[in-house]
């Protein structure tokens, strides 16, 4: 423990870059915690429709992940290497596989809102709710992947601060017309679910604006009409073989916990609002692995990009063991948290009993969670070694956690509870996996041309 904090240096870079990165999540995931407390202090089926009707927005975020995903692992190590050109050539395509990803999501949730409700949800009301929220917030998501591309480039290209500035600017935004249209404000008729939808669009139109305009100042790459044409095979292998197990790997994971939530919205509304906040809290506390995955990822790329594979081993390494006290950390603060949480939300008896209990168990899930989400997502993906996460979500989460929640709810009948912790066991199943592949040191490569 001594030398991982020893080496100023690297701390001062590592906290340089977690701090705006996890700041960063942690004010996206107050959009969702905004809408949880905003809604939840409307109607409790207001809030569980619109928890249910955004995993369609989660599910287009794991498909964004192989955009964003090949942009942190080649915009890293070619930004390490100090090839600007490439970089122009990697944003270019990124940008045309997003635009593809978020036109698709976006006619699904305006051309057929209430269909998709009905995988989430069996309640009428639900599905009327989250179908009138996808109607207008599936606009927004049009816009998405654009952002995430500009975003994205200017986290790799020494600009995570002014990421930061930018994303915690549309969220702020977001959660202050939230309330205006949710509750009624200025004059403006309270629009409930629907607001909050609303309130979504107008923030993604400001972000995309904000960082295209923030793209063309000094220092920063933004994107010229060659880089949207121009073709490169051998860097679309690369992006290919980088982008192909982020995308497996993302859907996998995305899907599968669409999955978990569709799964508890099916076990009543008292389970799917107890769910609803739980995701909150949980999504909230991912905010600082996330961040240090981020950070720790483009750190090792750096240095693996550079040549200097014996520093970018080292720092992997450090970076590994921060995660073990990340976890720790993570599971006491949900631990202390659980009684204000419950207390706060305007819940059934019956939901705030079932919400105690997802958090005790969350709390114990958020060691695996951290650990194994700085070291595959950060130190494996630094160096391309992406397909061990393709393999781990097969059998942790499809073959154990999907199918046990599955039957406990639809056929063995398993109390709330015991069909929660059932979509727990997956992070904390493929923790041995994860420490023995990480000793192979496959993630230890330099990945330019």
């Amino acid at each position: 423990m001594g030398r991982l904090f020893e080496d100023k240096a690297f701390l001062k870079r590592l906290v340089n870059l977690t701090l705006p990165l996890a700041f960063q999540a942690l004010m996206l995931a107050l959009v969702a915690a905004s809408d949880a407390v905003m809604l939840g202090r409307v109607e409790q089926n207001s809030m569980a429709a619109v928890s249910l009707a955004t995993q369609i927005q989660f599910i287009q975020n794991m498909m964004l992940c192989a955009v964003t995903g090949s942009i942190a692992i080649l915009g890293a190590q070619y930004w390490g290497k100090g090839d600007k050109q490439t970089i122009h050539k990697i944003f270019g395509m990124s940008l045309r596989i997003a635009f593809v990803i978020s036109l698709f999501v976006c006619v699904l949730c305006v051309g057929f809102s209430k269909q998709l409700m009905m995988i989430f949800a069996s309640d009428s009301e639900l599905i009327r709710i989250g179908a009138g929220y996808l109607r207008i917030a599936g606009w927004s998501y049009l816009l998405t992947g654009f952002s995430q591309c500009f975003l994205g480039m200017m986290r790799v290209t020494d600009h995570a601060d002014r990421c930061a500035f930018i994303s915690s600017g549309a969220v702020v935004i977001n959660i202050i017309l939230n309330a205006i249209f949710i509750f009624g404000f200025l004059g403006i008729p309270a629009m409930g679910a629907n607001g909050a939808a609303l309130a979504t669009l107008l923030a993604r139109i400001i972000e995309l604006v904000w960082a295209v305009i923030s793209s063309y100042q000094k220092d920063f790459i933004h994107p010229s009409l060659g880089d949207l044409i121009v073709r490169d095979k051998l860097l679309a292998r690369d992006y290919i073989r980088c982008g192909m197990p982020l995308a497996g790997a993302a859907m996998f994971w995305g899907v599968g916990f669409t999955s978990y939530t569709a799964i508890m919205g099916h076990m009543g509304t008292d389970a799917a609002a107890a769910n609803s906040v739980a995701a909150v809290v949980r999504d909230l506390m991912c905010c600082l692995c996330d961040g240090i995955s981020a950070a720790g990822g483009i750190i090792v790329g750096n240095e693996l990009g550079s040549g200097d594979l014996v520093k970018g081993k080292l720092y992997g390494g450090r970076i590994a063991r921060l995660s073990v006290y990340v976890g720790l950390f993570s599971t006491l603060v949900i631990l202390l948290v659980t009684p204000l949480v419950t207390s706060f939300m305007i819940l059934t008896p019956l939901a705030k009993r079932y919400l105690v209990g997802m958090m005790v168990i969350m709390a114990f899930y958020m060691i695996g969670r951290a650990i194994n989400t700085v070291i595959i997502n950060g130190v494996f993906a630094s160096g391309g070694d992406t397909l061990f996460d393709v393999y781990s979500l097969a059998v942790s989460m499809w073959c154990i956690a999907v199918p046990l929640a599955f039957l406990g709810a639809f056929v063995f009948k398993w109390p709330v509870l015991a069909v929660y912790a059932c979509t727990c066991v997956d992070e904390v199943g493929k923790l041995p996996w994860v420490f023995i592949h990480y000793r192979k040191y496959k993630w230890v490569k330099d990945l330019t041309r």
